[in-house]
């Protein structure tokens, strides 16, 4: 396993409407918790499309450990071009500063939104591309990571060696516990 797909709900599934908001510091060290045994056992890149929620703070996850671990990398393949240009003016921001610091940034079509179909595609595409996925992911509320789970278990069928990790909402409790004891 060299390169792992990210994703995850957006913030609004999680009823996240602020980038202060401090269940984001509890997904983000459930989701470094997570990475740091898959980057030692050989995970070389950390990819993402670049939607806000948990693939931004993934890809920020991915930058704070890269004191640890200088040889990890970070690809953001959005579906199309200009993919931010809809949202508000914070996750842009947000999104600008990720896409600043990726080692390896191309949209995966050259062109800006048409089609649904855009968006089935890039899952697909990043699916295939990766060899393994890391999703946060609650069964009784599927939201938009179905998505990619859909292809996903596609591949796990005809490959057999394709992981799916989940990060639920468990791991992202005890993370809580864990920054409370801390204090």
């Amino acid at each position: 396993m060299k390169t792992l797909l990210v994703t995850g709900y957006k913030p609004h599934e999680l009823g996240i409407f602020d980038h202060k908001h401090i269940g984001i510091t509890y997904i983000k060290k459930a989701i470094q918790k997570r990475y740091i045994p898959l980057i030692e056992e050989g995970i070389e890149w950390i990819m993402i499309s670049g939607q806000p929620g948990v693939e931004l703070w993934a890809a920020e996850c991915a930058y704070e450990l890269k004191e640890l671990y200088p040889e990890l990398k970070v690809a953001v393949l959005p579906p199309f071009l200009e993919q931010e240009a809809q949202w508000k003016e914070e996750s842009k921001e947000r999104y600008r500063e990720v896409l600043n610091q990726a080692d390896f940034v191309k949209p995966i079509t050259n062109r800006a939104y048409e089609s649904p179909s855009q968006l089935r595609l890039k899952n697909d595409f990043l699916i295939e591309k990766s060899d393994a996925l890391l999703v946060l992911y609650d069964h009784d509320q599927p939201g938009t990571p179905k998505f990619y789970l859909e292809p996903a278990l596609k591949k796990q069928n005809s490959v057999a060696d394709y992981p799916i990790f989940y990060l639920t909402p468990e791991d992202i409790e005890d993370a809580r516990r864990e920054e409370e004891m801390d204090w």
